[in-house]
């Protein structure tokens, strides 16, 4: 099972990305946990969002009405959509199955498995 992410990129301030992620191989996409987590330099992994099979969510307070994660489980993408985009959104992006989330996030695994990671860079 693979995940690829993509839609990275050099946004200005206030702009707006959307991430995809890919699953290939991934039989039980459908049924897993799915995560967006993020690692700017220097700095600990940050999980920012989170969706279950049944589509509930849970996003990390720097995030909270600024993105949305989504999933299409018909295509087998995972989605997230970045809105009001600040420099200290800056950092790569990993969508992750069935990873370590948060206590009392509405889901979350043990070990699981990520992509490569796509580079987000806000700045003027």
């Amino acid at each position: 099972a693979q995940l690829m992410e993509s839609g990275g990129g050099l946004v200005q301030p206030g702009g707006s990305l959307r991430l995809s992620c890919t699953a290939s191989g991934h039989t039980t996409f459908n049924t897993d946990c799915m995560t967006w987590f993020r690692q700017a330099p220097g700095m600990e992994r940050e999980v920012v969002a989170v969706i279950d099979s049944l589509g509930s969510t849970t996003y990390a307070d720097s995030v909270k009405g600024q993105f949305t994660i989504s999933r299409d489980n018909a295509k087998y993408i995972l989605y997230l959509q970045m809105n009001s985009l600040k420099p200290e959104d800056t950092a790569m992006y990993y969508c992750g199955a069935n990873v370590v989330t948060p206590p009392n996030w509405v889901c979350g695994g043990f070990g699981g498995f990520w992509g490569q990671g796509t580079q987000v860079t806000v700045s003027s």
